[in-house]
């Protein structure tokens, strides 16, 4: 419902801080898939707020991997797989091993 809300007011990008945390695997799944449709239909900048790379992966067309604040290394999932800048970002890809291109990292 706060999204909707959101939505009325029309901003030129939405924030949105782990909107699916909380939610089983299967709802998360579904609601990931129509948030996707929805995002892409009204033509919106989202910024999603994850842990999950998986889920990051899904959304994004850059994935910007933060730490202590700062940013670590913006890219595409494969840039994360294939061209870690540093170890961080290695034990964070090694540490989301669901995704088979991830288990493979």
């Amino acid at each position: 419902m706060a999204l909707m809300r959101a939505l009325m007011l029309d901003p030129a990008v939405l924030l949105l801080d782990e909107p699916l945390a909380a939610l089983d695997a299967m709802t998360r799944r579904e609601l990931q898939t129509e948030l996707k449709e929805i995002f892409a239909r009204l033509a919106k900048t989202v910024v999603v707020v994850t842990h999950d790379l998986q889920e990051a992966a899904w959304f994004g067309e850059e994935i910007v991997l933060m730490r202590a604040g700062r940013i670590v290394q913006r890219g595409s999932l494969d840039d994360l797989l294939a061209r870690p800048v540093d170890t961080f970002v290695t034990e964070f890809v090694h540490a989301q091993r669901a995704d088979p291109r991830l288990a493979a990292a």
